[in-house]
């Protein structure tokens, strides 16, 4: 295989876990709570890339002492990215939360302007706007649907919109420690900060009674960010940014598609959705717009 080749395989499967962890996130809330699980995760992901750094790269265990500024920042922002992703999840829908965390890639590009002195090209500006229209007709439907659930609705998409900030923010720390540090060093710090700052308010009677399954469950979820994560920095390094980008927007289709036959199935173990017409016109027109957004890499001025 060629590095391309290499990095659209990393990067497909980065998407393909992206796109059913809102789903098997939905399924965890009605067991444990949204912060007990997010520091399960973290505290999962932690464990791993600690005992393999104790094996293979013991020194750099020392960033766990003394972390840069930006790396803290990067770290608090990633924190309340997931906490702000699972409680979206939470108080709304997977597809809901999945499509309107996309706003965070959008973000980080117009993030670039300000931080890394980029300039937007015509269809990138294009894309902001179909974006934004996109929201609105996606945001106007949903809520509409929502019947009697209006403010648990919106609760939901502030979460969401909170997510998508704070994970650009993530972004551009990310991006300006990568030079100096390997990626997996900074997942060292960026995935025991949180577990650190969550365990306060950790309920840990939530996993008092739990059977097999649901065990299965939280691991998975746990092994998800470490293997997302470790695809994404493997896509980043095999392919362009752009291009690993575009295929982790897949995320939200997967989510719509296993949302869409999980509802026709009228499955138990999970609230089915309503997609109207407008529904999905409003979140087709929001991908276009993110993709044109993030298609082109921007020039530097």
């Amino acid at each position: 295989m060629t590095n391309s080749q290499k990095g659209i395989l990393f990067a497909c499967i980065t998407a393909v876990f992206w796109g059913f962890l809102a789903i098997f996130l939905k399924i965890a809330v009605q067991k444990v709570e949204p912060q007990t699980i997010v520091w399960f995760r973290f505290t999962i992901a932690f464990s791993v890339l600690f005992a393999w750094h104790l094996i293979k790269k013991p020194r750099d265990l020392k960033i766990l002492v003394r972390p840069p500024i930006w790396l803290v920042i990067a770290a608090l922002a990633l924190a309340w990215n997931y906490i702000g992703f699972m409680q979206a999840i939470n108080y709304t829908t997977p597809s809901n939360a999945q499509l309107i965390v996309q706003l965070g890639p959008v973000l980080l590009a117009f993030a670039g302007l300000i931080f890394f002195k980029e300039t937007l090209r015509r269809i990138q500006i294009v894309g902001f706007i179909l974006a934004t229209i996109g929201f609105f007709v996606f945001y106007s439907q949903q809520l509409q649907q929502m019947v009697g659930q209006q403010n648990r609705y919106n609760i939901g998409v502030l979460f969401a919109i909170s997510a998508a900030v704070s994970w650009a923010i993530y972004a551009v720390m990310q991006k300006k420690l990568v030079n100096k540090f390997s990626t997996e060093t900074l997942n060292l710090f960026l995935f025991g900060f949180p577990v650190i700052a969550y365990l306060p308010f950790v309920n840990f009677d939530n996993f008092i009674g739990l059977n097999l399954a649901w065990w299965i469950l939280l691991i998975f979820l746990g092994l998800n960010t470490l293997i997302a994560y470790g695809s994404l920095a493997l896509a980043l390094k095999y392919t362009q940014a752009n291009k690993v980008s575009i295929i982790l927007l897949m995320n939200p289709t997967i989510t719509f598609a296993t949302m869409a036959i999980l509802t026709s199935l009228q499955v138990s173990w999970i609230a089915g959705e309503n997609f109207t017409f407008l529904t999905i016109i409003g979140a087709l027109v929001i991908l276009t717009g993110a993709i044109l957004v993030i298609k082109q890499a921007p020039k530097t001025s």
